[in-house]
């Protein structure tokens, strides 16, 4: 019989590993999270780690993931890989309509995947930049995500500031912390630029091709920018969870100390 390597992981188990990490009761949380960094022997797989964290929450906590379908994207923009010129307008025309049922994730993950089709759970409506939501918070933070800037003053991430909530990363980095996209928003630097965005939807029961006002988003100093918070502030919290690093970080003073880093450091 082949030797198993590694420890077997279970919903008591993770719930361990969060409440060592810091994730309490009542607590407002965004997940970020790579399944694969966990190991390889997750009994129940994806649905062991959403029941692990929503055990912990508890009944006044409330559980956040992003569930962003950016393949509605307009095709002009395409490079990983491009489609010829020719094809644009035809996919501009048939492309299917954002649903927040239907509509798959896009290079998000199979845990917010597996999230997002939980009984409970609420999805917003930003074709390209959804959230996915459940417990107490869940219609506060969900609701009225704006079309324009996905990621700003409109959207769950800011919510989840004026709740107090926490950043859980989760077998990845601050490069995947959307949460910084909000601090590009409120940020002032000269090179900022805003760009037209479009994707199919669904207005008044018809699909139309829908433009709206984006950032032209830039992660190529999350890394950066969280090291230093840090070193600077001593608030993230380090452990791990099964055999992923994980932090737990305060969105809120994240996100303050991001503008303030981002006026000083962009160009």
């Amino acid at each position: 019989m082949e030797e198993i390597k590694g420890n077997l992981i279970t919903v008591k188990t993770l719930a361990a590993d969060f409440r060592a990490l810091g994730v309490t009761a009542g607590m407002t949380l965004l997940l970020h999270s790579s399944f694969k960094s966990l190991g390889s022997w997750v009994a129940g797989g994806p649905a062991a780690v959403i029941l692990a964290l929503e055990e912990v929450l508890g009944e006044e906590g409330t559980l956040v993931m992003p569930t962003h379908s950016g393949d509605l994207s307009d095709p002009s923009g395409w490079s990983k890989p491009p489609v010829p010129e020719a094809w644009w307008q035809t996919i501009r025309e048939q492309m299917p309509a954002f649903d927040q049922d239907l509509t798959p994730l896009y290079g998000m993950g199979v845990i917010p995947d597996s999230f997002r089709k939980q009984k409970g759970v609420k999805r917003s409506g930003h074709p390209l930049g959804s959230f996915a939501a459940w417990g107490r918070h869940r219609d506060e933070i969900i609701d009225g995500h704006g079309l324009d800037f996905a990621y700003g003053d409109d959207s769950p991430l800011a919510r989840i500031y004026d709740l107090d909530g926490r950043v859980l990363l989760l077998g990845v980095g601050n490069l995947n912390n959307t949460s910084l996209h909000l601090a590009e928003c409120r940020a002032s630097y000269p090179g900022k630029k805003q760009l037209t965005g479009g994707a199919p939807m669904m207005v008044n029961g018809l699909r139309e091709w829908t433009e709206f006002i984006e950032l032209d988003w830039d992660s190529d100093d999350f890394a950066e920018l969280g090291e230093q918070f840090q070193q600077e502030t001593g608030l993230v919290r380090h452990g791990n969870v099964a055999a992923a690093s994980a932090m737990l970080i305060p969105q809120r003073e994240l996100v303050d100390y991001a503008v303030r880093w981002m006026e000083r450091n962009r160009d």
